[in-house]
């Protein structure tokens, strides 16, 4: 079992890309007793450093930023129209609530135009993101007065245990989140062969930015990219279509829409995984695209950069679903290749 109460603490935080305030400042209080450093760069990224016995850097990358929106305009009668900050599945969104972050939280609810008013031809489309608004049952007055063009808006929305799997908001990036602050529970009083960097990045959601610039100034020499993945194993997919299963294991990834994972690192997470009994799978995501990227390439020197990650369903839309083993295991992992980093023949061959 998982501590249940504490992802869903992580998941219930605020932190929109660009606005990830509160759930940085929660990390923070987390971290800091379980590492030897903590520092928050100019951007705002979180990195906590575990010192190991060789001053090579290993940097793992959990994004803290969910999607959500940005205030653009509020109208004479005070409904509220909306940007995305990430990316949006537009059928999600009707008769969800949502939380407006300006002086205080104003809860509020997206709104569209009424089936029952619908031209024919419109009822059988999706309705666009620029078409919908806000209600918050509040005055106009009182609407200008608390929110803003530019305040943050994110879903209102709690997690629950749901047969084997926990199901809420933002378990993409929250659960890696989770999972990297467990490990580095895990591995507090434990030696390790080089230095660990958890990194929990900023603004993953609208272009790794976050993990580009954090892996600037600390050029690893290895990269652990730690993010969801796609489980499109439901009623109506074909076999090749589901990239992972939930409840089959962690999956070690070896590519995505943006990185193609060194060979040495996977090869190095499968013997891992079969050496300590870790059940894993092997992802490859044709599209979208994580923080390895930017562990792999914008380090001064480069990484030798592979990903752990987490099979979920509902991906990106109101609601989503991570197997609770799937989270058991990919902590094994992940604290299982920090610990052994040392032990492998990194060379090209």
């Amino acid at each position: 079992m998982i501590n249940t109460d504490l992802l869903a603490k992580i998941c219930k935080i605020a932190g929109a890309p660009g606005y990830e305030q509160r759930i940085r400042q929660f990390v923070i209080d987390e971290v800091s007793p379980l590492v030897d450093e903590v520092q928050i760069d100019a951007m705002g990224n979180v990195l906590a450093i575990k010192k190991g016995k060789e001053p090579k850097r290993a940097m793992v990358a959990a994004h803290m930023d969910e999607i959500g929106f940005i205030v653009t305009h509020i109208d004479d009668d005070g409904f509220i129209r909306f940007h995305t900050l990430g990316g949006f599945d537009p059928k999600t969104l009707s008769s969800q609530r949502v939380i407006v972050h300006g002086k205080e939280d104003v809860l509020g609810v997206m709104g569209s135009k009424p089936i029952h008013l619908m031209r024919p031809e419109e009822r059988s489309k999706t309705v666009p993101i620029s078409e919908y608004y806000i209600d918050t049952g509040r005055s106009a007055e009182e609407v200008k007065k608390l929110i803003s063009i530019g305040n943050p808006i994110t879903r209102d929305r709690d997690l629950v245990v749901m047969g084997e799997c926990v199901n809420g908001k933002s378990l993409d990036n929250r659960v890696s989140v989770f999972i990297l602050l467990e490990t580095l529970r895990a591995l507090k009083d434990q030696e390790v062969p080089y230095d660990i960097y958890g990194a929990f990045t900023v603004q993953e959601e609208v272009g790794l930015r976050g993990a580009i610039s954090s892996a600037g100034h600390v050029n690893p020499n290895f990269g652990f990219g730690l993010d969801v993945t796609i489980a499109f194993d439901v009623p109506g997919a074909q076999a090749h279509e589901a990239v992972t299963r939930l409840g089959k294991g962690t999956a070690i990834k070896i590519m995505d829409g943006s990185s193609i994972c060194d060979y040495r690192m996977v090869a190095y997470m499968k013997e891992v995984a079969n050496n300590n009994g870790i059940r894993w799978q092997a992802e490859v995501l044709p599209k979208g695209g994580t923080d390895t990227a930017g562990l792999q390439r914008y380090g001064r020197d480069g990484s030798i950069a592979g990903a752990i990650s987490i099979p979920l369903r509902h991906i990106h839309q109101t609601v989503e679903t991570v197997n609770i083993e799937d989270i058991n295991h990919s902590i094994e992992l992940l604290k299982a290749c920090l610990v052994n980093l040392d032990q492998y023949d990194w060379s090209f061959k």
